[in-house]
């Protein structure tokens, strides 16, 4: 029950603050620890593992710290305890500061000043955004925000209902170093190897189920529905990401959009497979309409963990009193 309090508390802080600037942010610290480790030991032989060692380390550090706090202030003061649960979870998620970035982009493009909305996405992506037209635009803002309604809010809210705070920070811990060495290129083939399979790994329930709740609170019809949720694991197979694919799928499956397809990295063309079926181009609108998915995702996320969590303590309480 105290990590569904902490849960409650964590998600009110995000949707009132956000990520406020200047405010010490646990994953800074992370960041800062890669990079000294990455320099360090991505040389020479034994890359991968060395870079195990890294993921070893960084994620080690974020649970066994945040769990000797937090057992620290439980011997002097239960609530106080949980209230700096509350605050460490807080810093794992990230509803508000992904649905203002992605409106940041949905403003400009609904007036049509595509300079400003290029710009604005080009916070968000990694891809070239100089040339982009309307449905570029809104498609690369779709993906962000599908994306990462799992990585950035759902699966550390998952975490944190089985294990706390250290586990929700052991959880962003194992995102941050995917995030910063994973990727399948000449420099971190090797020593990102281990930190992208553990993120596969972390996220492997949590995207699948995110998804399956994203078309179950659409406003679809429930014909409709079952329809989606048929086609939905096709779909997410598509991409080349385990994980990444199923919020990508749910979203274009509910928009009725296509995602996926041509980008282009420093002016190099990357293609990869489509998403979704493409009933009409992905408009500015839809930016809007994938943000009320994602709040509504998340709120009954948050009501199916207490469910859950409830669910959990009353079976102890009655295997106790047996």
């Amino acid at each position: 029950m105290s990590h569904l309090i902490a849960i409650t508390v964590a998600y009110g802080l995000d949707w009132l603050f956000g990520d406020p600037k200047g405010m010490p942010h646990p994953v800074i610290g992370m960041g800062k620890l890669i990079s000294v480790c990455e320099k360090a030991w991505n040389q020479g032989r034994g890359r991968k593992i060395k870079g195990g060692l890294m993921g070893v380390l960084v994620i080690g550090l974020s649970f066994f710290i945040s769990f000797g706090l937090v057992e620290l202030l439980s011997a002097w003061n239960y609530y106080v305890a949980i209230g700096l649960e509350a605050v460490l979870i807080w810093t794992t998620i990230a509803e508000k500061g992904l649905r203002q970035a992605s409106m940041d982009v949905y403003r400009p493009l609904k007036e049509r000043d595509f300079p400003s909305a290029r710009k604005h996405l080009s916070y968000i992506v990694g891809r070239d955004t100089d040339h982009l037209e309307e449905a570029g635009i809104a498609r690369g803002t779709v993906e962000t925000v599908a994306e990462n309604i799992s990585d950035g809010v759902t699966a550390p809210l998952f975490f944190a209902l089985i294990g706390g705070a250290p586990l929700a920070m052991a959880y962003r811990a194992v995102n941050t170093c995917d995030s910063m060495v994973g990727y399948k290129n000449a420099r971190y083939e090797e020593f990102g190897f281990i930190s992208a399979k553990l993120d596969d790994l972390f996220n492997l329930i949590p995207s699948r189920l995110t998804s399956l709740v994203m078309i179950i609170v659409s406003s679809i019809s429930l014909k409709e529905k079952q329809k989606l949720l048929r086609e939905l694991p096709i779909q997410a197979r598509r991409h080349p990401s385990p994980n990444s694919g199923w919020g990508e799928a749910a979203a274009a499956l509910v928009l009725g959009v296509q995602l996926g397809g041509i980008n282009y990295y420093f002016g190099e063309r990357s293609e990869r497979p489509t998403i979704g079926n493409a009933l009409r181009a992905p408009m500015a609108y839809d930016i809007e309409k994938v943000n009320h998915l994602l709040s509504k995702t998340v709120w009954i996320w948050i009501l199916l963990l207490c469910l859950g969590g409830m669910g959990i303590e009353l079976a102890f309480t009655w295997s106790e009193s047996d």
